[in-house]
C-alpha cells in the first residue's frame, strides 16, 4: 500500500516544511493520540498565493485550489510533530473562506481540501468536516483550513 507521500506524489505533490507561524502559535499541537493543526493559509515557498475574497476578486474554482493547498500545509503541519503513517484517521476539518457578502459556496470551496485529504490518506482520510464564510481571514488570505487527526496507540 503507498504511504501518504507516495500517494501525493502520484498527484505532482511535495510535503514541503511545515509553513512558519506568522504569529503567536505552533503549527500543530500532540495531545494524547491527536493531532490538532493551527490554521493553515495558502502558502507555497512563504509566499500567499492569492488575496480577497471569494465571489468577488477569488473565483470559487480557485478557492477549491487554494484550499487544497492548505491541506497540504495541514499535512506537512502534522508531519512536523508525528509521522504521517501513523494516522489513523483524519477526524476533523474547518475550512475558514472569506466570503463576499452573497457568496454561499463554502462547501464547495473546502471540497479542495477534503479532496486532497482523501486522495493523500484513502478511507483514512474521510473526515467530518465544517465550512464556514467569514468577513476576513490573516493576511487577506481567501481560505484557511485547520483539521484533526488520530495517530496510532
Amino acid at each position: 500500500m503507498p504511504t501518504v507521500e507516495e500517494r501525493l506524489a502520484a498527484m505532482g505533490l511535495t510535503v514541503h516544511e511545515v509553513v512558519p507561524p506568522v504569529a503567536a502559535y505552533v503549527p500543530a499541537v500532540v495531545t494524547g493520540r491527536y493531532v490538532y493543526t493551527s490554521g493553515q493559509l495558502p502558502i507555497v515557498d512563504g509566499v500567499l498565493q492569492a488575496t480577497g475574497k471569494v465571489g468577488a476578486e477569488v473565483t470559487p474554482e480557485r478557492a477549491a485550489e487554494l484550499a487544497a493547498i492548505c491541506a497540504l500545509n495541514a499535512i506537512a503541519a502534522v508531519k512536523s510533530v508525528a509521522l504521517l503513517e501513523s494516522v489513523t484517521r483524519v477526524v476533523k476539518v474547518v475550512g475558514f473562506v472569506a466570503s463576499a457578502p452573497d457568496f454561499t459556496g463554502q462547501p464547495g470551496v473546502i471540497n479542495g481540501a477534503s479532496n486532497l485529504l482523501l486522495e493523500a490518506f484513502g478511507d483514512v482520510g474521510a473526515h467530518a468536516r465544517s465550512a464556514v464564510g467569514v468577513a476576513a481571514l490573516p493576511l487577506d488570505a481567501p481560505v484557511e483550513v485547520e483539521m484533526i487527526v488520530e495517530l496510532a496507540e
